[in-house]
């Protein structure tokens, strides 16, 4: 079982890949999976997989650890 599902986007398939990744997790009555993605995603389309349902979006240039503690207090605050 897993709590996050991280996805990495290197060739543009993040706005077709990631949405359809979300609604088959619904599908399986798994809303309660965080997706999160990364990779080389531009900055404009942060807005779109949000509305798909993203919970983060770490592009070029991310922080490691700001990522790492952004990530855990999505987790802490989905679990309450």
């Amino acid at each position: 079982d897993v709590h996050i599902l991280g996805i990495s986007s290197l060739a543009a398939g993040h706005k077709t890949l990631v949405p359809q990744v979300i609604t088959e997790l619904e599908r399986l009555g798994r809303n309660d999976i965080l997706v999160i993605a990364g990779g080389v995603i531009p900055q404009q389309d942060y807005g779109y997989l949000f509305e798909a349902g993203v919970s983060g979006v770490f592009g070029p240039g991310t922080v490691i650890t700001e990522a790492a503690i952004n990530i855990l207090d999505k987790l802490i605050a989905s679990r309450k």
